[in-house]
């Protein structure tokens, strides 16, 4: 669900009001080597209180509507920030979700949020999964803001920080501050590329930085700067993976059945389960038919922990993501021109993936360990946040 219209002019105009109230302002994070500078909008300027705020909202299962779902529960920080162990998310009392919960280091660069691009602000986005049916699944933006308002860890914070109590724009704004300093770099590739470091990769990282950069040819997509590299154009590609989904091409499956066990089953062993849920991926934005199954291009930094791979979590090791696009990924009428086969050599192939893993930050231990720290209680509050529409 998006917040549009009405909902959004009300969310900038309260954001607007409590600005001069917000606390004194920090500068804004700093960006490892590596990163760009790091975009801030002038309506939500970064403090130290906000993002403290923003952490612990973040991994409050309270937010939820059975206070048993927290953002952090499908974003785990121990797991890159997303869930190692679902291919697609799981949410309020089980409920399926069709995509794989993306990782939200370095969101602070994304230009257009989720999977399909639908969301344009952090501000906005949090929005989202707080009240998306089957994820937290709130009734609604105030249902979320008055149980904030009666929980007692919150008390007083809003107030010290934006000088004034919970409501729509400022819930959205500490949540999007607190992900704006969720940067990790500094990995041993930009130490070796921008810092000139000639030992920090091996030459078989090296080697797969040549392919990377070229024969392999993922830097079309997951672009590198002269400065600083995102690892993402920002744009919506077809692979094939969606549109093997929807014309249900796909007959086996990988599951995960514990960190590192897999096995397959066949669509006729899925019957009895839910039915999978209709994806068109960008098509679902811009009803442009050119668009179906596009989607956008993730980052790569920090990708050795942020398995598994692609929007629906279908490739679970990164030497399964190097093969499908060995293979040129899968036939359709919108498959990107820049998805074909690599004749890749078995070499090859493990000197790609060494040096994706050459792309983990040094700081995401410290990220993780931070967020983990700052989860509240989870005693709910003393009384449903609905009883306050109720005539008495």
């Amino acid at each position: 669900m998006k917040v549009v219209g009405a909902y959004a002019g009300a969310i900038l105009l309260m954001g607007l009001a409590s600005l001069a109230a917000a606390g004194p302002i920090a500068p804004p994070p700093k960006a490892s080597l590596g990163l760009p500078p790091v975009p801030v909008p002038p309506e939500n300027p970064i403090t130290s209180a906000k993002v403290e705020l923003g952490r612990m909202l973040f991994m409050d299962r309270r937010l939820s509507h059975n206070n048993t779902l927290s953002c952090g529960m499908c974003h785990v920080p121990e797991q890159g920030f997303t869930s190692n162990e679902l291919g697609t998310a799981v949410g309020l009392e089980g409920q399926s979700v069709r995509r794989n919960s993306p990782t939200i280091f370095n969101v602070a660069y994304v230009e257009q949020l989720f999977h399909d691009g639908r969301e344009f602000s952090l501000e906005n986005q949090v929005w989202g999964p707080l009240l998306a049916g089957n994820e937290m699944a709130n009734p609604s933006m105030g249902y979320v803001v008055e149980k904030i308002r009666l929980l007692p860890e919150y008390k007083g914070r809003f107030e010290r920080t934006f000088g004034r109590g919970p409501n729509a724009a400022n819930v959205g704004q500490a949540l999007a501050a607190y992900q704006r300093t969720v940067l990790s770099a500094n990995s041993r590739f930009d130490r070796w590329y921008y810092g000139k470091r000639k030992d920090a990769l091996n030459a078989e990282e090296q080697a797969g930085f040549r392919l990377f950069a070229g024969k392999g040819g993922c830097a079309a997509c997951h672009t590198i700067g002269p400065r600083h590299a995102l690892f993402s154009d920002q744009d919506f590609h077809n692979t094939g993976i969606g549109y093997a989904n929807s014309m249900q091409l796909v007959r086996r499956h990988k599951v995960q059945l514990a960190p590192g066990v897999h096995t397959e089953v066949t669509d006729k062993d899925l019957e009895a389960f839910e039915p999978p849920i209709p994806d068109v991926g960008r098509y679902e934005v811009t009803l442009d038919p050119a668009d179906s199954w596009k989607y956008r291009t993730p980052g790569l930094r920090n990708v050795a922990l942020t398995s598994p791979y692609m929007h629906d979590g279908s490739l679970a090791t990164l030497e399964d993501v190097v093969e499908f696009y060995d293979r040129g990924g899968i036939a359709n009428p919108h498959l990107d021109p820049l998805v074909k086969p690599l004749g890749l050599s078995g070499a090859e192939k493990r000197q790609l993936v060494a040096f994706l893993r050459a792309l983990t930050g040094d700081n995401a231990d410290r990220l993780a360990a931070e967020a983990r720290r700052a989860q509240p209680p989870d005693t709910p509050p003393e009384r449903d946040p609905a009883a306050v529409y109720r005539r008495r």
